[in-house]
């Protein structure tokens, strides 16, 4: 199957698995899906969503937390992991989102991107989430699958975000980039498929029989 195909087959088959698509983190606003984002870095979502009530009950949006002090935010979301650094990174990002726009999550990738916390994949899930700018944010789901569908050749995410927004309509992004991270859970992870057993790897690859080593991110 050439290139060409295999994006047109990915492209449809994905949109036919997944017909409707629900945002695996929970939050009411561009703010604390923001937070959550943040919070779910080497983190389930499904850990990241138990413990989130807890903290938007406590603080929901950046003038209530900034008032909150670390320590407290820490002991909250502990469970989601490297707590010392998020916890200070969420005060902060706060702070400055008070000072700099009156409380209002910018709707710029440049701007998110300067906020504590707050990296490239981060700033692409909420400008696609919170504000529906196309965007092709690569978490190791994807990382993953691009490789072995065939589509990057895995030198990095962000080769590997390229080299998707290349081959894919803009259009799509959004909603790819939701239906890979699906996919990967469900039926070609890490170790459930090594490239050589789930549908669309054998649909990509029908001859392929040596497994995929894929490159990390």
């Amino acid at each position: 199957m050439l290139k060409k195909d295999r994006v047109e087959y990915i492209n449809k088959r994905l949109k036919e698995i997944y017909p409707t698509l629900p945002i695996p983190l929970d939050h009411t606003d561009p703010y604390t899906l923001l937070v959550a984002v943040l919070l779910s870095a080497q983190c389930t979502d499904e850990r990241v969503n138990k413990i989130t009530p807890a903290l938007f009950a406590r603080a929901d949006n950046p003038f209530d937390m900034a008032e909150v002090p670390v320590d407290e935010i820490r002991e909250i979301i502990k469970p989601c992991g490297l707590s010392p650094r998020k916890s200070k990174a969420i005060s902060e990002l706060s702070k400055i989102l008070i000072e700099k726009y009156n409380g209002v999550v910018p709707q710029s990738m440049e701007a998110l991107e300067e906020l504590p916390g707050v990296g490239h994949k981060t700033a692409g899930v909420v400008m696609s989430q919170a504000f529906g700018v196309a965007s092709f944010p690569v978490d190791t789901h994807i990382h993953r699958l691009a490789q072995r569908w065939g589509l990057t050749n895995g030198k990095n995410v962000e080769q590997t975000e390229k080299d998707l927004k290349r081959v894919f309509p803009k259009d799509r992004w959004n909603d790819l980039h939701l239906e890979i991270i699906y996919y990967g859970r469900e039926y070609c992870s890490a170790r459930g498929c090594d490239g050589t057993k789930c549908e669309i790897c054998t649909t990509c690859y029908p001859n392929r029989t040596k497994p995929i080593k894929t490159k990390k991110s």
